[in-house]
């Protein structure tokens, strides 16, 4: 599998460590509406299990928590996990259970783990091709019958991107057993949300 380089992941600890917010995403109100979307998109009230790999400093970590019986949140800078476990620790949490994992992606991806939410936001277009493909297979080996997958990238072009946004979302769509639920393109970002449900399991549908 092809992890993200080591001269990127030197660039994310050198952020983290300068600054627990390095991209503002507890205060700018773009991304507090973006992560709001998210949520609001999300077509159950509760989940049982979701992952979170890149949680960054946990924003989107106690958000999920609200939501979730148990979270397993993931980031492969060690500067990154410490802030998010600050946050966590900071936070009045309402819901379920986190753990904040240090783990480098897709090499330690939970193979041993079933989740019925996964959340990719503003990761995967920091990976190749091959890398891309890795995640959105390991995707696809972890998501529960039934789940869900919510993916959030920017769509403009940035230094540090390796991967374009619609390339990026694609090979999730082509993975085994994937298909689209949701689609929401704004100037700057494309949310997705991706299922292993079936036709006609909708959420009008339901009781």
């Amino acid at each position: 599998m092809n992890a993200i380089a080591p001269g990127q992941q030197d660039h994310f600890e050198a952020l983290y460590a300068a600054s627990d917010d390095p991209w503002g995403v507890r205060e700018s109100w773009y991304e507090r509406r973006k992560r709001n979307l998210l949520l609001a998109c999300l077509d159950r009230p509760r989940f049982a299990s979701a992952f979170e790999p890149g949680c960054g400093n946990g924003e989107m970590s106690v958000a999920l928590a609200a939501r979730c019986d148990t979270v397993l949140a993931c980031d492969g800078a060690v500067s990154a996990v410490a802030a998010a476990r600050r946050r966590l620790g900071d936070a009045a949490l309402p819901g379920g259970a986190v753990r904040i994992e240090q783990r480098s992606l897709p090499d330690a991806w939970p193979l041993d783990e079933t989740f019925d939410l996964i959340v990719i936001s503003e990761l995967a277009y920091y990976f190749d091709a091959a890398g891309v493909a890795d995640l959105a297979a390991a995707v696809s080996a972890t998501l529960a019958d039934g789940g869900i997958l919510a993916l959030c990238h920017w769509r403009h072009d940035f230094a540090d991107r390796v991967s374009a946004t619609v390339a990026v979302h694609a090979a999730f769509h082509g993975a085994p057993g994937m298909h689209g639920l949701l689609r929401h393109e704004e100037d700057d970002f494309l949310l997705e949300l991706l299922t292993r449900r079936q036709p006609g399991d909708t959420v009008g549908a339901r009781p």
